[in-house]
């Protein structure tokens, strides 16, 4: 359905009072490169009509007599149809021969076809009339009214049509559909960012998806710098060290980045809701980390082979396990965020373990 230009579903609209400005803004917007067509209620009414309607005259004068028979003949028997299915069937076979073309072998493969259908009861052969049958007869009846055509202008259009372009108090709607393939996230960007440089109040879903991500990662990057901050001064007030606070931050932000790269790696992009396991991963990590620190500071050493890191761990695959159990969600969305969520747990454990210790060193002196 997105594919379809007749649907508007990746449509962008521009709102306009005027006509004249209606007009301005279709030829603003189809200059564009990222636009594949504009359409407007003027639209819908074809150009050039009197040589348009002379040739549909000429048509239709050709064709009526067939269409519109002054005589019609009876409908023929069953009888008399399988008699024709077999002459089509001598005749189909006769011509094809023993020829091995493409066009003799479906000439003998609809022959077989049109065999057993006259050799089957009559109820199939008029259930498959009919298949054949009433397909046609509709579009006879669309030939005959497409050569019927009069003169088209505004008022003349459908009530229902020009109500979709054209509100009451006169307020028009101009519709630009995107060049390209309007599944592609990146395509329907460019088109939202080129169509709102030329016109800053056009609306329509390509805009509101390039404005709605544009506010949620604004939001989700000012959530993880407000948490880096708030943190970090929870931090200074429970350690008194700069040093000791960045000894914190340190692996914190190495295992951010790290579950930011094995995303890349296992093609895991970040959605609207995956997105939340980010500042989500600051306030849980930073708890393991705290405790290594501190055992730290007060010259504890052999950490790894500590009842702490015991405690740690099994602290941490509990967590990890109780976000990710999302993971099993039948809901898109939240399968993902429990997919990231253990992810970016099972990073920062390693971090905490490996990458702590090597990064602290030898315990301080505690009279220091």
């Amino acid at each position: 359905m997105r594919k379809d230009p007749n649907t508007g579903a990746n449509a962008i609209n521009v709102m306009t009072n005027s006509e004249a400005d209606a007009r301005k803004i279709e030829e603003r917007l189809a200059k564009l490169p990222e636009v594949l067509s504009v359409r407007s209620l003027d639209s819908f009414v074809p150009e050039d009509q009197p040589t348009k309607l002379k040739l549909i005259a000429q048509a239709a004068k050709v064709l009526n007599p067939a269409l519109n028979p002054d005589s019609i003949d009876p409908a023929p028997s069953d009888q008399e149809n399988v008699e024709s299915l077999k002459g089509s069937v001598e005749n189909l076979r006769k011509t094809a021969g023993d020829a091995k073309g493409p066009g003799a072998v479906a000439s003998r493969r609809l022959a077989d076809a049109l065999s057993k259908l006259a050799e089957t009861n009559q109820a199939t052969r008029e259930k498959t009339q009919a298949v054949f049958i009433n397909p046609m007869k509709i579009v006879l009846d669309e030939l005959k009214n497409s050569l019927q055509a009069q003169p088209v202008s505004l008022k003349t259009l459908p009530p229902e049509l020009v109500n979709s372009w054209k509100t009451k108090d006169s307020l028009i709607r101009v519709e630009a559909l995107p060049r390209g393939d309007p599944n592609d996230n990146d395509t329907l960007r460019k088109f939202a960012a080129a169509v709102l440089a030329a016109e800053p109040t056009a609306i329509g879903g390509p805009v509101s998806i390039l404005k709605s991500g544009d506010l949620v990662v604004r939001a989700f990057i000012e959530a993880g710098i407000y948490a880096l901050v708030v943190i970090s001064l929870l931090l200074w007030l429970a350690l008194r060290r700069i040093t000791d606070v960045l000894l914190t931050l340190v692996p914190l932000l190495v295992a951010g980045a790290v579950t930011l790269e094995i995303c890349v790696l296992i093609k895991m992009p970040l959605n609207f809701a995956n997105i939340v396991a980010l500042p989500l991963l600051l306030g849980v990590g930073v708890a393991f980390k705290i405790y290594y620190v501190t055992a730290w500071r007060s010259g504890r050493t052999n950490l790894l082979q500590s009842s702490l890191t015991r405690a740690i761990f099994f602290s941490a695959m509990t967590t990890a396990t109780a976000f990710g159990s999302l993971w099993l969600s039948s809901h898109p969305g939240t399968s993902s965020m429990g997919k990231l969520l253990a992810l970016s747990l099972l990073t920062t454990l390693a971090a905490v373990l490996l990458f702590q210790p090597a990064l602290m060193g030898k315990p301080r002196d505690i009279r220091e």
